[in-house]
């Protein structure tokens, strides 16, 4: 059977990595598994949540996202993963499906100015991202608690590609696509 790919698309939150990996998941023709979404469907399920890192779902939903993937790469699907962990988070889930699967890391970047309006604008139109506390986020961006730019990327040792995401994408689609592909 030939081995599946992995295209991991990482950077902080508002950075546009779920934007750009559902158009890459489109153009590849594979899966695309978002953590945030499966955490809203446990926030649907279950009715509620907890502020802050104190949230009970953060770690179902981790164990959901990678279990997912396992389960789609063991069977020879491509996949299109993303997710705002940072190393720390990624890093142990990651390395045992390199075993099973080419590994792509997207590293998205975008100026902390626009990661500010890009949450703020969906704190505004998006019910569900109550689900992740931006909020939160944005207040802590606001004291310094948190920096975006500090943002602790994967170390994971795979072929990565740094995409700007601050007026569409750097380099394009169809080249981020072509990236994926590579082997």
């Amino acid at each position: 059977m030939p081995t599946p790919t992995l295209v991991v698309v990482s950077g902080p939150p508002g950075s546009g990595k779920t934007t750009l990996a559902h158009l890459l998941a489109q153009d590849l023709g594979c899966p695309t598994i978002i953590r945030d979404e499966i955490k809203q469907g446990m926030v649907m399920s279950r009715g509620s949540r907890q502020g802050g890192g104190s949230d009970l779902l953060n770690v179902p939903t981790l164990h959901a996202f990678f279990e997912t993937l396992g389960v789609l790469l063991r069977a020879g699907v491509s996949v299109v993963a993303e997710a705002a962990y940072q190393d720390r988070l990624w890093r142990p889930g990651l390395e045992p499906l390199t075993k099973i699967a080419d590994l792509r890391i997207i590293r998205c970047t975008t100026p902390t100015t626009t990661i500010i309006d890009r949450m703020t604008e969906r704190v505004r139109g998006d019910r569900h991202r109550a689900a992740h506390g931006d909020h939160e986020l944005l207040s802590d961006i606001a004291v310094g608690a948190y920096d975006p730019e500090q943002f602790d990327d994967i170390s994971v040792e795979a072929p990565t590609l740094l995409v700007d995401t601050s007026n569409g994408y750097r380099p394009g689609v169809a080249e981020v696509a072509a990236f994926a592909r590579s082997r």
